[in-house]
């Protein structure tokens, strides 16, 4: 039987997943009375936000030219933080189907995804979807797929996932114009890891490719990057439901069931070869999910001082529950003298990190307290070597750092021409160097720049929306690490560095970021007895301060006569007070002051 393996790919919200479920409809692997809405996206999240977070993959069957064709596709997630699990979808795929919205055309995903799957050599139909909306131009969209992606306009399929239109096409197109999958290169079996999740009851399920030899249940299987082994106990593919197979051969699709316990055991890309006849290398392209956000998370109700552990001890169950289903990002416990006990989580990017604290407050049941998310630094130290730090807190003394050098990524903004201008403007002044712009189609153009990392978490995005009014989206990707004039300023209360508040950034701009840290916590802090002094350094230098004023007492009210000298009397007592309280009194500094600045970043 020949066999067709796609992949879907597609920028958010231009019909990937409707486009799944018609697909399965049209080649009737789902009943009219089983079917519903967004099939493929089964978590609560995915279906309510209209994206998708992870990967399906489905066999369905069509018959073209009297011939049976065994069809396996997979949904992948279209966002950018996932684009090494997309990357590892499409080497599973020979052939892609990239989806353009009629009524949007090209945005920035479409061509990340576009040239990622060029990248590994698959062959694309451009598919121009949502034609039955009244606003719909596909004609003007397929030219522009012709002129930025070089994929000819008269190979466009025309269709529309809603009502069903073009549907037959595609699946036609699919079986003629997508290769068939490449022969076996060695006897010995090579399978890929492209997803996997976890079971409650089964453990880890994974999804694989076969590249070359097969998998039979009771095979003892060894993951080549890990070097642990594990015995088939059920094989299968979803249709799309599960169905049970013994055995899956050379360019099929199917998962496979061998009682792994965490997810953390199994890595998306990662190679599967037989333990008595292994394969001399593995599959190609294997990477170690990197984080490049991070954050802290804490329990919203607990308190430093209350002692409380019931709210960290719940957050912890729910943390260690979710990366059960989710082993690319990472968790420590932290601790931290306002917020009480917490957890510093990395991610992959600010997508990820949203998903994970909105699945932790709805299937964990807590309220989180989130910090200002930070990025990784490199540290080049005088001792020591290099060094990772993901906390400016963790930055070794000045004294110890020869340079301090961020991420940097490359940044692909698609936008109207007229907010071309205010974009520019809005890259500059985070450090961005532009490199090239580019004509997309009438009306749009695309900017390139390459912007630190910790520039763009905070709120370009939603900057990036407002000058648009929504109709510019972004796609970067990490570059490198640079050097660049960096520090790690402190923020002093009362002479006393905290360290929660601590931040790195440029040195042109510290001076701007401190003194509007300094005003949202003067406004936060209560005034005391005494002055307090609040101070923004860099090493032993003062670059900003603000200072909360002391509350004054009367001391002379109960003074109603006599010679001036018992007023000024008093009035020496209470000044040598203030000042003996000032240098052994201690400022306490509420929880809100640190949400304030935490919570809302630094601008």
């Amino acid at each position: 039987m020949p066999i067709r393996n796609f992949s879907i790919i597609a920028h958010i919200d231009h019909g990937k997943s409707t486009l799944a479920d018609r697909l399965m409809h049209a080649t009737s692997a789902v009943t009219q009375r089983e079917h519903r809405d967004q099939l493929l996206d089964s978590m609560e999240l995915e279906r309510e936000r209209g994206i998708t977070i992870k990967a399906s993959a489905v066999t369905v069957h069509h018959t073209w030219n009297n011939e049976d064709y065994q069809l396996n596709f997979i949904d992948t997630p279209g966002h950018v933080d996932f684009t090494y699990e997309v990357s590892r979808a499409l080497t599973a795929c020979d052939g892609a189907v990239i989806v353009v919205d009629s009524t949007q055309g090209i945005e920035a995903q479409t061509l990340a995804n576009a040239y990622l799957a060029m990248d590994n050599d698959v062959e694309l139909i451009p598919v121009v979807n949502k034609i039955d909306l009244p606003s719909a131009d596909p004609d003007t969209v397929a030219m522009e797929i012709e002129s930025v992606l070089g994929l000819a306009a008269e190979d466009c399929i025309y269709c529309s996932a809603k009502t069903g239109e073009g549907i037959a096409e595609l699946l036609d197109g699919i079986c003629q114009r997508l290769p068939a999958p490449r022969a076996a290169e060695m006897n010995e079996t090579r399978a890929l890891i492209f997803d996997s999740h976890y079971d409650e009851y089964r453990g880890v399920i994974v999804y694989v490719r076969v590249f070359d030899g097969e998998l039979k249940i009771g095979d003892r299987i060894r993951m080549m990057g890990t070097g642990t082994t594990w015995t088939i106990t059920e094989l299968g593919r979803n249709t799309p439901k599960p169905e049970k197979i013994d055995r899956i051969g050379t360019a099929e699709v199917g998962y496979l069931v061998a009682s792994i316990k965490t997810l953390a055991d199994v890595r998306v890309g990662d190679t599967i070869t037989l333990d008595k006849h292994p394969a001399n290398h593995p599959l190609p392209g294997y990477e170690e999910p990197k984080q490049m956000v991070f954050c802290d998370f804490y329990p919203a109700t607990a308190d430093a001082g209350s002692g409380k552990k019931a709210d960290f001890e719940a957050l912890r169950e729910a943390i260690e529950k979710l990366r059960l289903n989710d082993a690319s990002f990472t968790y420590e416990v932290q601790h931290s003298e306002a917020l009480g006990f917490g957890f510093r989580c990395g991610f992959l990017g600010l997508l990820h990190m949203e998903i994970v604290q909105e699945r932790l407050e709805r299937e964990g049941g807590v309220e989180i307290i989130q910090t200002a998310p930070t990025v990784t630094y490199e540290i080049q130290t005088t001792q020591d070597g290099t060094l990772e730090i993901h906390n400016p807190a963790d930055l070794p003394d000045p004294s110890k750092v020869e340079a301090i050098r961020e991420p940097i990524v490359k940044v692909d903004i698609i936008c109207p021409d007229a907010n071309i201008g205010d974009l520019m403007t809005l890259c500059d002044g985070r450090r961005g160097i532009f490199k090239t712009q580019q004509f997309v189609s009438t009306g749009r153009q695309m900017l390139s720049y390459e912007l630190p990392l910790a520039e763009i978490i905070f709120d370009f995005y939603d900057k990036l929306k407002s000058i648009t009014r929504g109709y510019g989206t972004m796609d970067y990707e990490v570059l490198e690490y640079r050097q660049d004039k960096l520090a790690k300023v402190d923020i002093l209360v009362n002479g006393e560095v905290v360290e929660a508040l601590s931040v790195i950034c440029h040195r042109t701009n510290a001076e701007m970021r401190s003194r509007s840290m300094l005003k949202k916590l003067r406004k936060q802090i209560d005034r005391h007895q005494f002055e307090i002094a609040l101070q923004a350094a860099i090493g032993g230098k003062i670059i900003a301060r603000e200072s909360i004023k002391a509350m004054r007492k009367n001391v002379t009210a109960k003074c109603y006569g006599g010679d001036i000298t018992r007023k000024r009397k008093l009035l020496e007592k209470q000044k040598a007070g203030k000042r003996r309280m000032k240098s052994i009194g201690s400022v306490s500094i509420p929880q809100e002051a640190f949400l304030a600045i935490l919570d809302q970043g630094d601008d």
